[in-house]
């Protein structure tokens, strides 16, 4: 009976390693701990993706009836969105710019790809740290600089070429490119072998926190008001103007900005209902995400349907009425 037993497990070992790529809808019928499990794609372990995925996680388990829900580390939007449409993960964190590109299948996408919009979240401001030695003015300044530019086929990497392009930079020629994640680059500046990083994350983001707590004054934020007319010529509204102020990593003064919003995205073919509960849940258990991470603050019931040029899920759209 033990040998059978042990033949048994094995096998469903097998048959479960043998799945290849799952549909959304599969993803979902899979069970743990008495629901449907869900998976939900962030971004870097020390961005805001992934500690406001794992209290959105906490929330869908406790709040939704029927759900599991578990935050995944991921290179972040261009991979998350790639996730989604695959049916590795059921809803996704990404930037605006990333998400339009989807939608209209370029940049990264050779083609429209399916998703539709929960809701609009909080912005992204972007944020280039380098090292005071290296005397950074201005992304123009970065020309011949080691440079980490952010993961692969994530949000901060579309917007750091963008950077570097509307400077007048070719990423692969002027600078020395690094294609680090948030944590990589950080540990970089502290080791000398990266004189900048560019990161696209909510405020304050826990890795940047942790490089100016660390370095302090070794270190400092590139102001990026002279790149915005550019970014908005080339690349349109997605881009705004935002400011980094003083108190959120103690520099010593505000720090203008480019910001980019965020998305909550799902494939077109979730089911509706669970669309609609996945809305609702935002702001009935905002005060919850609040506590998680302040970004949550930003999450507002009149800005969470303006999602263009993503569509909403019909799903969402009904809660949103």
């Amino acid at each position: 009976m033990r040998r059978l037993t042990v033949l048994l497990a094995a096998g469903m070992l097998v048959l479960s390693a043998c799945g290849g790529d799952r549909s959304a809808e599969q993803t979902a019928e899979q069970t743990t701990g008495g629901g449907k499990r869900l998976s939900i794609a962030t971004g870097n372990t020390t961005g805001v993706y992934y500690v406001l995925g794992g209290g959105l996680a906490d929330q869908i388990s406790k709040n939704i009836p029927g759900y599991q829900a578990t935050a995944e580390a991921t290179g972040a939007s261009v991979e998350n969105i790639q996730r989604v449409v695959k049916g590795d993960s059921d809803i996704a964190f990404t930037l605006a710019d990333s998400a339009a590109d989807a939608i209209a299948g370029k940049g990264a996408f050779t083609s429209p790809q399916p998703i539709r919009a929960i809701a609009r979240l909080y912005d992204n401001s972007t944020q280039v740290v380098a090292s005071a030695e290296a005397n950074v003015k201005s992304i123009a300044d970065l020309k011949g600089k080691r440079v980490s530019t952010g993961s692969p086929n994530s949000g901060t990497e579309v917007i750091a070429l963008r950077l570097l392009k509307a400077a007048g930079l070719d990423p692969d020629k002027d600078v020395t490119r690094q294609s680090l994640g948030l944590p990589e680059s950080v540990q970089g500046m502290k080791d000398g072998t990266v004189d900048a990083l560019i990161w696209s994350g909510g405020l304050p983001t826990p890795g940047i926190t942790d490089l100016f707590t660390s370095l302090k004054e070794k270190v400092a934020l590139v102001p990026l008001d002279a790149s915005l007319p550019t970014m908005q010529a080339e690349h349109g509204q997605v881009y705004a103007q935002g400011t980094i102020g003083k108190d959120v990593y103690a520099t010593p003064a505000d720090v203008p900005t480019i910001v980019v919003p965020n998305l909550l995205v799902v494939n077109e073919k979730t089911d509706p209902a669970l669309a609609e509960s996945l809305a609702r849940l935002l702001f009935d258990r905002k005060a919850e995400l609040e506590q998680v991470h302040p970004a949550a603050k930003s999450i507002t019931r009149e800005n969470a349907p303006m999602t263009d040029p993503v569509p909403l899920h019909d799903g969402a759209k009904k809660y949103y009425g």
